[in-house]
């Protein structure tokens, strides 16, 4: 494919002011329409004003000497004036009859507004306004670029034709050439027998050029369309090329040439799994309008049947939102119709219930539902939330006045059951009320109050206990307290519930009343120092820290649990008052709990570059409050808690923590992670994590070069990479989730295959092939693998990511899992 001539050299005409040879100033004047005659002295003679006449002929030559025109790269790209352009020509020699016709030849140069014409010969016609040249005819219409033997136009509807040209086209730097290309308009071109690529023109083998100089990929048409006005790019009987392989017939193909999104059919996905078999899925994405779109995916499965997969966005001033909606018919899978429902709704509107509330109401509603238990497992698709195994729908309806904040939710949960792990369902809240207010009063003190009401409801049979309405109430006063060094917060919390049962307990009751008071007193003594650690000058300090925590005993066992469960044991919560995450149990507690930490700062930033801490927690009276089942908690000294941080620069960093049992001298759980990333498109991270008596597995993750060359796949001309993540459980001796993969970025193409294994059970995988091809300026084919490769492999960045998404013509956009993005005017 040959590319047109670059760096040609654009003319403009100085000033009427300015002096020109006399044949060459005579034919301005003859072809302008606008301007004057001018009177003008050069050295071959003088033309007076008025001595011209029409019909007069004009022969002459044009000296070589061109010292007063100035080279001007940008007169071919100048917007277009309503008012009439003036027209400008140059060559060695030229001849013809004054406002009829004129004829140049020998580096003819024709430029009228954003149009510039170099040929060997031009001639214009005055009566019809048609220009024409032929012999290695160079043409620049508004930065887009065409050479071949021979064009033609009319000047002022700006329609013609161009002869087996070459093009290069400014907006997404595409290229080819074609039998023939009609301009049908200052706007919109046809370009037949056409050849369209946006690989680089070819300098060598790897700069995007296959075999027999051919690009990596092109796509070739009886004939593009290309309408800048109605941004619309269309093709017929097209064939995608690549690496000189007939790749995708394409009988009709409609596509956008800028950022806008446009209707039309998406490139076919293909997949491979396990459990689908064969898949292929064609997407049609429905540009409604600026603010609202759908996409319509029908898919066929080999194993399995057709499903219908659907999205609708829109977004508007006081609300935005999704509803997505996949439907198959019938699944030989589970012989039977499957369905899953997606959608989220988010609304804020002027606050009409107070006239001193300067917040507006803001509303979220969310519908998560599928067809039956076993839709998590034969969907495990990481484009949707649809693959777990509780789905949440809720209702939230929150406000605020000044210091106080209101909230309304209603929630209900979908819980997909699996007979070899079963879970018990979680409560519905049908309703939840909730107010709360904060507010630091001028003398230091801190005041907080919490009130709710909550109606909590499920299976009886289930959960095994009553349904009930609960009624709370929290009041906490705080007062900080700093004397240099030293910082102390103590800190008093009353805790006051109400139940209401729908049936009698055992002791035959049907409410329950709790009130529980807490004490806490939060202590931190910080020392700093100037440090030198490895060559590096550092701010280091000592933080010591004493927290006791004093909660007398209220019985609480035939208390019901609906939203409660054990904290876990770490370096924060080891400071907490509760040992339980929520309302329904209160911890007795007469606590002491001591800590350290140091750390390294950088003195001008701030940023810590090491921290190391450790923590051990002194029980100084049994814990007699449990959760139902569990025995009251009698060790007088806990665990010890040690963790640790270093980042000592932007590349790499170390992270761990251990809970160490000092009574049977062992490791109760580990936790260590590590990550090494020198520049973008390079990184290693690794951890391991071990909880004795349950599990023990090893996690590798890394998106590293294959190919050494250039700094950033922007820049490399062709490059493998490899990407994965391994977790391998040792305790089990298998791998778990996996997910490995190769990825290729050339100068106007990338490719990525990826494999990735799933576990959706106890005794059944999930195995899929994902593989897509993505042609730069131009589209994507496949399925699309770079959410489970973010989602999966830490520290992954999508390759050419900003380059390929935001891409000036992107002729599909893409389905849910990389739509377009919406906008609208309001915003």
């Amino acid at each position: 494919m040959d590319c047109p001539r670059q760096g040609a050299r654009l003319v403009e005409v100085p000033p009427h002011g300015q002096r020109l040879r006399a044949v060459a100033m005579g034919v301005v004047l003859l072809l302008s329409r606008t301007a004057a005659i001018a009177q003008e002295t050069a050295a071959q003679g003088t033309i007076a004003p008025g001595t011209i006449a029409p019909g007069t002929k004009v022969q002459g030559t044009v000296a070589q000497d061109r010292g007063e025109l100035r080279s001007s790269p940008a007169l071919g790209e100048r917007a277009p004036s309503p008012e009439p352009l003036p027209l400008f020509v140059s060559g060695q020699r030229v001849h013809g009859v004054v406002d009829q016709h004129v004829s140049i030849e020998g580096d003819a140069r024709l430029s009228q507004g954003d149009l510039v014409v170099h040929a060997d010969k031009l001639e214009y016609r005055a009566d019809n306004d048609q220009a024409q040249a032929v012999g290695s005819v160079r043409v620049w219409k508004a930065g887009d670029r065409f050479a071949g033997p021979r064009w033609s136009m009319q000047l002022g509807t700006r329609t013609g034709f161009f002869e087996k040209p070459s093009y290069h086209l400014l907006r997404n730097d595409a290229h080819g050439h074609a039998q023939r290309i009609d301009f049908l308009g200052a706007d919109h071109i046809r370009i037949q027998g056409a050849q369209y690529t946006t690989c680089p023109c070819p300098t060598s083998t790897a700069a995007g050029m296959g075999k027999g100089g051919e690009p990596d990929w092109e796509l070739r048409a009886d004939w593009i369309d290309l309408d800048r006005q109605q941004n619309e790019g269309t093709a017929r009987n097209a064939v995608l090329r690549f690496l000189g392989v007939p790749l995708l017939p394409v009988p009709y193909l409609s596509f956008p040439l800028g950022n806008q999104r446009k209707s039309g059919v998406l490139p076919p996905t293909v997949g491979i799994d396990n459990v689908d078999g064969y898949s292929l899925s064609v997407p049609y994405y429905w540009n409604i309008a600026p603010n609202r779109d759908a996409t319509l995916t029908p898919t066929v499965m080999t194993k399995r049947g057709v499903m219908l997969g659907s999205e609708f966005r829109y977004l508007e001033p006081s609300h935005d939102g999704t509803v997505r909606l996949d439907w198959m018919p019938s699944d030989s899978l589970r012989d039977q119709s499957r369905w899953g429902l997606d959608t989220v709704h988010t609304a804020r509107w002027n606050n009409p219930w107070t006239a001193w509330g300067d917040s507006p109401l803001h509303l979220r509603l969310q519908l998560r539902r599928v067809s039956d238990d076993d839709y998590w497992r034969d969907f495990p698709r990481a484009d949707t939330l649809l693959f777990q195994r509780l789905l949440a729908s809720e209702a939230t309806l929150s406000w605020t006045q000044g210091d106080v904040s209101h909230r309304v939710q209603a929630l209900r949960w979908q819980t997909l059951q699996d007979a070899s792990a079963p879970i018990v369902p979680p409560y519905d809240r049908l309703p939840q009320l909730q107010s709360r207010y904060h507010r630091e009063m001028g003398n230091g003190l801190n005041v907080s109050l919490l009130a709710e009401h909550t109606r909590f409801q499920s299976d009886e049979t289930l959960t095994g206990q009553s349904n009930a309405w609960r009624s709370l109430g929290i009041a906490t006063l705080g007062y900080p307290l700093s004397v240099s060094a030293l910082s102390l917060l103590p800190t008093m919390q009353w805790h006051a519930t109400r139940y209401r049962f729908d049936t009698p307990q055992a002791d035959g009751q049907r409410t329950a009343t709790r009130i529980v008071p807490t004490f806490s007193l939060d202590g931190t003594v910080v020392f700093e120092r100037d440090a030198s650690l490895f060559g590096r000058e550092l701010l280091q300090t000592l933080e010591p820290r004493a927290f006791y925590v004093f909660t007398p005993f209220r019985d609480q066992h035939a208390l019901p649990v609906y939203d409660t469960g054990a904290r876990d044991f770490n370096l924060s919560s080891i400071y907490s008052t509760n040992a339980f995450v929520g309302n329904d149990r209160i911890s007795d507690s007469n606590l002491l709990t001591l800590g350290l930490t140091t750390r390294w700062l950088d003195p001008a930033t701030g940023a810590e570059a090491a921290s190391f801490g450790v923590a051990q927690r002194l029980r100084l009276r049994d814990q007699n409050v449990t959760l139902p089942g569990e025995s009251p908690v009698v060790d007088r000294i806990s665990d010890v808690l040690w963790g640790g941080s270093i980042h000592w620069n932007e590349h790499w960093g170390f992270e761990g923590t251990m809970q160490f049992n000092p009574k049977t001298d062992s490791s109760i759980r580990t936790t260590l992670h590590g990550s090494y990333s020198p520049r973008t498109y390079h990184t290693l991270s690794a951890a391991y994590r071990f909880q004795r008596e349950s599990s023990e597995q090893v996690d590798l993750g890394w998106q590293w070069p294959l190919q050494w060359g250039a700094e950033s796949a922007q820049q490399a001309e062709a490059r493998w990479y490899s990407v994965g993540r391994l977790n391998y459980s040792m305790h089990e001796g298998k791998l778990v989730d996996s997910i490995l993969g190769f990825e290729h970025v050339a100068r106007c193409w990338l490719a990525r295959v990826v494999l990735e294994r799933v576990q959706t059970g106890a005794s059944s995988v999930s195995h899929r092939l994902m593989f897509q091809l993505e042609f730069f300026g131009f589209g994507r084919l496949g399925i699309n693998p770079l959410k489970s490769l973010q989602e999966h492999i830490p520290g992954y960045t999508g390759l050419r990511s900003s380059a390929s998404d935001s891409s000036p013509v992107s002729s599909f956009p893409s389905s849910s899992s990389s739509a377009p993005q919406l906008y609208s005017h309001y915003e």
